[in-house]
């Protein structure tokens, strides 16, 4: 009986959110397993990317995610909207302590939608757990607003390195779980 080669899949996964949220910070906390925070606040211009692969559990497969870390300032909304042709993923990150960024992830998801042409998987994401003393954004409004874009809602802090990477292990797991019913389907198919 032939050994299956490890299935290696890529994954395009946008990170969008309003301008300070924390979305570069999630990132690079993420892409680094924790050992990189931003120290000083730099703000993006135009997109990052950077690669993370994520294993899949019980499997020698993984999916590499391409993760661009957009701009939140309108004034480069143009430019980083032509970076998102096509995700697969995303990531939706608002700021606890900010509600207006969760009040705007409505409409940053459906932008995302929009590029997308089809159905992708995304989070949203309550970041900066770290300020409890300064939250507005119960858990309680997250998920009811997370209920509503009919996304899974996470929370984080990347500044303390807590729970970061469950949002992007379970996008990537979702993804990998499509792949597996797409194959699925056209084995059928060829019976």
């Amino acid at each position: 009986m032939p050994v299956a080669m490890p299935v290696v899949l890529r994954a395009k996964c946008v990170v969008v959110g309003d301008s300070t949220v924390g979305k570069s910070a999630l990132t690079q906390v993420f892409h680094s397993d924790g050992t990189h925070f931003p120290k000083a606040y730099s703000m993006t211009i135009g997109v990052e990317l950077c690669v993370k692969s994520v294993n899949i559990p019980e499997t020698s497969n993984s999916v590499e995610l391409y993760i661009y870390d957009s701009a939140g300032k309108e004034m480069f909304s143009d430019h980083v909207q032509q970076m998102w042709d096509s995700p697969s993923l995303a990531v939706v990150v608002c700021d606890l302590a900010n509600e207006k960024s969760l009040s705007s992830c409505v409409k940053w998801l459906e932008r995302v939608k929009a590029k997308a042409g089809r159905d992708i998987h995304a989070v949203l994401v309550g970041n900066k757990t770290d300020l409890d003393t300064r939250r507005v954004v119960t858990a309680e409004m997250a998920q009811k607003a997370a209920a509503g874009m009919e996304v899974v809602y996470f929370e984080c802090s990347a500044k303390e390195r807590e729970n970061v990477e469950a949002p992007f292990y379970f996008l990537a797991n979702a993804f990998y779980k499509q792949y597996q019913e797409k194959v699925a389907m056209t084995e059928s198919l060829c019976e």
